[in-house]
């Protein structure tokens, strides 16, 4: 063990864990289960977000989105919130979930591939019932899945939420901790 290793296992320091990326392929069966038993289809909407810090860094990464969003004819969109986060949104059509998994994990692997995974916040797949909004949040750097549920300006459905954990949580790795379940309200795609 290197000291710097004996020194972070001494504190209590960890490396945080790569994204797994190929935990997004699960989402087309979870989302099965989902419509079967609480009434929610994909609505089409998705979106990757990410943190881009100052300096030189941030520069390579604006210069990496900017060369995939000129590379996709159109398919993505990019806007930033209120928070600084940079969303890249991506639209299909409601049936076309597998697609829309596929797209996302293109952007996540490209940005990570160019060494910006420890940007990466989370993605974010959009449900509906017809009358309410149910967001699928995958978080990279805990590896967990999260129900969000809005239901008006900063507010949420937790009622809701539980219920889509408990339809979800033999299809999807989801979140055990509660506190992580971080809302994001206005978030593109949802």
């Amino acid at each position: 063990m290197t000291r710097v290793g004996f020194l972070d296992a001494l504190l209590g320091r960890s490396k945080p864990a790569p994204p797994d990326l190929d935990q997004l392929f699960g989402l087309p069966s979870a989302a099965v289960t989902l419509e079967a038993a609480a009434g929610f289809r994909p609505t089409g909407n998705g979106s990757v977000a990410f943190k881009a810090a100052e300096g030189a860094g941030f520069s390579g990464l604006r210069e990496q989105v900017e060369g995939l969003l000129a590379l996709d004819e159109g398919r993505y969109r990019a806007e930033t919130d209120t928070f600084g986060f940079t969303w890249l949104v991506r639209h299909t059509t409601p049936d076309d979930l597998d697609g829309l998994v596929t797209d996302l994990h293109a952007v996540n692997s490209s940005l990570v591939d160019a060494g910006f995974g420890t940007a990466l916040l989370c993605t974010l797949v959009g449900f509906s019932d017809g009358t309410r909004s149910l967001g699928l949040v995958y978080l990279y750097k805990r590896g967990s899945w999260y129900p969000f549920a809005p239901s008006g300006p900063e507010r949420r459905d937790t009622s809701l939420e539980l219920q889509a954990r408990s339809v979800l949580e033999q299809e999807l790795r989801i979140e055990p901790d509660l506190s992580r379940w971080f809302p994001v309200y206005g978030a593109p795609g949802l």
